[in-house]
């Protein structure tokens, strides 16, 4: 059995518990209760959270409580928690299988001073902070999560769901997350080398016109995808289409259709062993040799340096 402890301090970041639903799922499609769920406090009792909710939490005591620590975060991750707190997670890294900061906790690994020297990733809101405060770290804020040896980082909140689903499929097989992920209605599972960035959610338009011709590109990023394409799906003229288009989203619908493609082929590269060329055939680049160029004028690495950081992620 995989014991897994959550150790939460006082303001703990609510939505932290949401990753509990991924193991419990596991537990219901593995058929047997493959995880066992505990929450921590370093003295134990109620412990309130962010939102005002209040838990309640089991001591930390005896080593090997778990195998496993997620540790929260707070609203206030730049204000380091007691040295209780600190020690203990020095404690975990040493004597568990794996110790996660979900969003904000990775501020907590850091404070402790098991960062130095490795990759790790947050709310992309404090990467900027993280990387002044402790320049040691390698942080990494374009990215879901992270794995570095025992060390598992994720981040904003949503993202340790998919770091959550990462370890399940790490334990039990990819098949095994694949249903947990589909009864969790989670619309795909992303890899931990995938952006926090998200193209549509990025150009945000305010009609639902422009909307319905981004979701049609996204639908059919395998053709040319013209400006009379996309304006005659919406009923407008060309012209019309661009001007609304421009003033809504603040891109050409030409530039807005290379992001959704460099986004899609992305995905396809860290998620899929399709080679380059059915890559760039059904995301609507030339060839490769174009989606290369577009590639690294866009992410500022190759496509063959993500799909390796996802190989490495998955194999971690």
């Amino acid at each position: 059995m995989h014991r897994v402890g959550y150790l939460m301090t006082e303001g703990f970041q609510v939505m932290s518990l949401a990753t509990q639903a991924v193991f419990e799922f596991a537990n219901i499609v593995a058929g047997e209760a493959v995880y066992r769920i505990q929450n921590f406090s370093i003295h134990g009792g109620t412990v309130r959270s962010s939102l005002g909710m209040h838990i309640d939490t089991l001591p930390l005591g005896a080593p090997g409580l778990a195998d496993t620590w997620m540790v929260t975060g707070t609203l206030t991750p730049l204000t380091a928690p007691d040295e209780a707190v600190l020690a203990s997670v020095r404690a975990f890294v040493e004597g568990a299988r794996r110790t996660a900061g979900l969003c904000t906790g990775t501020f907590v690994l850091a404070h402790a001073g098991v960062l130095e020297g490795r990759r790790a990733t947050t709310h992309w809101a404090y990467a900027k902070k993280l990387r002044e405060m402790y320049p040691q770290v390698e942080v990494e804020e374009d990215r879901i999560f992270i794995v570095d040896g025992p060390l598992w980082t994720s981040a904003g909140m949503t993202a340790a769901l998919d770091m959550a689903l990462g370890m399940v499929e790490k334990d039990l097989g990819a098949e095994v997350a694949r249903s947990v992920a589909h009864k969790l209605v989670m619309h795909q599972r992303r890899s931990g080398g995938q952006s926090q960035h998200s193209e549509l959610l990025a150009l945000s338009p305010r009609s639902d016109r422009i909307q319905a011709a981004l979701d049609y590109a996204r639908r059919h990023l395998n053709r040319s995808l013209s400006v009379e394409e996309l304006a005659g799906v919406v009923h407008l003229s060309p012209r019309q289409f661009t001007r609304v288009f421009t003033a809504e989203t603040g891109q050409s619908p030409a530039k807005a259709v290379e992001s959704l493609r460099l986004e899609a082929a992305r995905l396809l590269i860290e998620q899929s062993r399709h080679s380059l060329d059915v890559v760039a055939r059904e995301t609507g680049f030339r060839d490769r040799r174009h989606l290369r160029e577009v590639f690294i004028r866009g992410f500022g690495v190759p496509p063959q340096a993500v799909r390796r950081d996802a190989r490495r992620v998955v194999s971690a």
